[in-house]
């Protein structure tokens, strides 16, 4: 390579590096590839602790994300559901979030209809619950005292779903879906230990990290953290590929993310070279 085309290279103009990068992303939008990565512990402990749900038990859900983390915690929300509707694991779900209802209904009604399950034999939702630390208190303690009614209205002692199961520990399984507070933490303080729960948990990245010590001392059977855990999951759920009609919002998200940053790394490395080339050359001049 020429010095003056390395000096050139160095004193790019930094719009052709934004349009490189917009490239970059395109690339994998356009033709959908699926990049090699290595599955998490924590993650392969989470599939596996779902995996050896008993097909006809029921689990808790507890939805507590928002808008905004919606693009890093939807995709694990919807695999897992995929996960415990093949398996013919039974869900009641609910919320501590207030705007978590409008975005997760949907997702449940679309999914369970996809399975052939039905409201209130199958599953329910019921709703959004206020009081934070308080309301996982009471979900511990009596969770037909807690939601009276499921969000559709429905008194809870009339659905066959949730007959039988009046406290958290009634549940195979916990599973929280967690963006911050309240959320993972809240129910491992306020009574995984009391009542020696099974809790899984899904959070967002920045999360990740502060629950790995949950993990770690047994207070959670398995953890994902963020996008990256997401496709994880993702491709353990669907080992031979998704079905038709099944997006995998996660493994295609984290493939424009490495290809975005393999395009960083080749400028940080190209970049270097120029400098010290150019550099060797000026002091021998």
């Amino acid at each position: 390579m020429k010095l003056d085309t390395l000096v050139r290279f160095q004193n790019m103009d930094r719009r052709w590096i934004f349009l490189g990068m917009g490239i970059a992303i395109l690339i994998p939008m356009l033709f959908p590839m699926t990049l090699p990565f290595k599955v998490d512990e924590r993650v392969q402990s989470l599939y596996d602790a779902v995996e050896e749900i008993p097909a006809g038990s029921t689990v808790f859900i507890s939805a507590d994300f928002d808008p905004a983390s919606r693009p890093e915690l939807e995709p694990f929300f919807r695999a897992n559901l995929h996960h415990l509707l093949r398996k013919d694991v039974k869900f009641v779900a609910a919320t501590l979030w207030p705007s978590s209802p409008p975005l997760v209904m949907p997702i449940f009604e679309e999914l369970t209809a996809e399975y052939g399950k039905e409201y209130g034999k199958d599953w329910c939702f019921l709703g959004f619950k206020d009081g934070k630390e308080l309301a996982i208190k009471a979900i511990g303690e009596n969770i037909p005292e807690t939601f009276p009614q499921d969000i559709k209205g429905n008194k809870i002692g009339d659905l066959a779903v949730t007959r039988g199961y009046k406290q958290a520990k009634d549940f195979a399984m916990i599973i929280n879906i967690s963006a911050g507070f309240p959320g993972t933490r809240e129910y491992v303080l306020q009574i995984q230990g009391q009542y020696d729960l099974s809790i899984a948990s899904a959070t967002t990245a920045v999360s990740g990290p502060d629950y790995i010590p949950f993990y770690k001392a047994g207070q959670l059977n398995g953890l994902s953290a963020g996008m990256p855990g997401s496709a994880q999951y993702e491709l353990l759920v669907f080992p031979d590929g998704p079905p038709e009609g099944v997006r995998l919002l996660a493994t295609q998200s984290v493939n424009v993310l490495n290809v975005g940053h393999a395009f960083i790394i080749i400028l940080i490395v190209l970049g270097n070279i120029a400098f010290f080339v150019t550099r060797q050359a000026e002091e021998v001049e």
